[in-house]
């Protein structure tokens, strides 16, 4: 079970995560895009951070939106909106309950990611966070239908997130502000695939 203290203390590591890999993902976003992405991931999660911790929510589902408002409110760029619609997508899957189990935790990151691929209009192969969210929720699926807890659902997520954020390297871009670049954009790993990627492994470390 993922209770109501896991994902606040999840919220609590993606800020100190974002805040440590600031540089690493602006540098990434440098080479294809604006140069503000782990700028812009530090600034909201931090922010979302402070507004759990000033009004602690009373389940998941409302943790979750809080998150998404934040987000949407304080993060520039295409990730606001994009990280804003996972936790948006995710609070009415979770619902008004302080524990999710592992059927719940699936769809709730499900439901989360279709919301990015929807907005972003992106598949797998576009070069976007997709590549790391895709693989991630086939694996957290693969994992419960192997009977795997919660644990171990999202141990197997952020190992598949990282390999799909490993093979956007290749890639040329397809959607978004690298797409602009084309073959230029070979060679560079996406910057969105990265902060999915970090975003996964604080799940796993704090909701496993």
């Amino acid at each position: 079970m993922a209770t109501l203290a896991r994902f606040a203390a999840w919220i609590a590591r993606l800020d100190a995560v974002y805040a440590e890999q600031k540089d690493y993902l602006t540098d990434l976003d440098a080479a294809i895009g604006d140069a503000d992405h782990g700028i812009n991931m530090a600034r909201g999660f931090a922010a979302a951070h402070q507004a759990i911790v000033a009004a602690p929510p009373a389940d998941v589902g409302a943790l979750l939106k809080a998150v998404a408002m934040t987000l949407i409110r304080t993060v520039g760029g295409a990730s606001g909106p994009l990280y804003g619609t996972f936790f948006l997508r995710a609070a009415p899957v979770a619902g008004a309950v302080a524990e999710v189990d592992a059927a719940g935790v699936e769809a709730l990151f499900a439901a989360g990611a279709a919301g990015i691929a929807e907005r972003g209009k992106a598949v797998v192969g576009d070069k976007t966070m997709i590549d790391a969210w895709g693989p991630a929720v086939e694996a957290l699926g693969a994992s419960r239908a192997a009977g795997g807890a919660v644990a171990d659902m999202l141990a197997a997520a952020a190992a598949a997130a990282a390999a799909g954020r490993d093979a956007t390297l290749p890639l040329v871009a397809r959607k978004g502000r690298a797409s602009y670049l084309g073959e230029r954009s070979r060679g560079h790993i996406d910057p969105g695939a990265a902060s999915t990627a970090l975003l996964l492994a604080a799940a796993h470390e704090t909701l496993g």
